[in-house]
């Protein structure tokens, strides 16, 4: 916990703190939603790509180093079967289908943690 200052006053860290468990104690989910889309939409106007790029590799990076090829093989069939229920096989125009991306997406990215 956080010492006061020596005039006898809350440090910042402390004020922080409790002003954080005042507010969830009077606002829902809702609401946390809500400012952090508007927070997104802050941070996309003041950022460009490079910086998303950034950050998703230091996420990734973070992610495979706590998470094993089955992991990344069960995210893969997982984010194909949403992006489109198919039977798997290669679309008419001869594209990979999304399932079968993500699942080889899944075991890239397993074995390039592995090396």
């Amino acid at each position: 916990m956080a010492q006061n200052n020596q005039n006898g006053k809350m440090s910042r860290e402390e004020a922080g703190r409790k002003g954080g468990e005042a507010t969830s104690k009077n606002h829902d989910q809702e609401f946390y939603q809500e400012i952090g889309s508007k927070g997104g939409e802050a941070t996309a106007k003041n950022h460009d790509k490079d910086f998303y790029q950034e950050i998703g590799s230091k996420g990734g990076e973070a992610t495979s180093k706590s998470h094993d090829r089955e992991f990344y093989q069960e995210i893969g069939r997982e984010g194909g079967s949403a992006r489109g229920n198919n039977d798997g096989n290669d679309d008419q125009d001869g594209k990979m289908s999304r399932e079968e991306a993500g699942r080889k997406g899944g075991q890239a990215r397993s074995r390039n943690r592995n090396n």
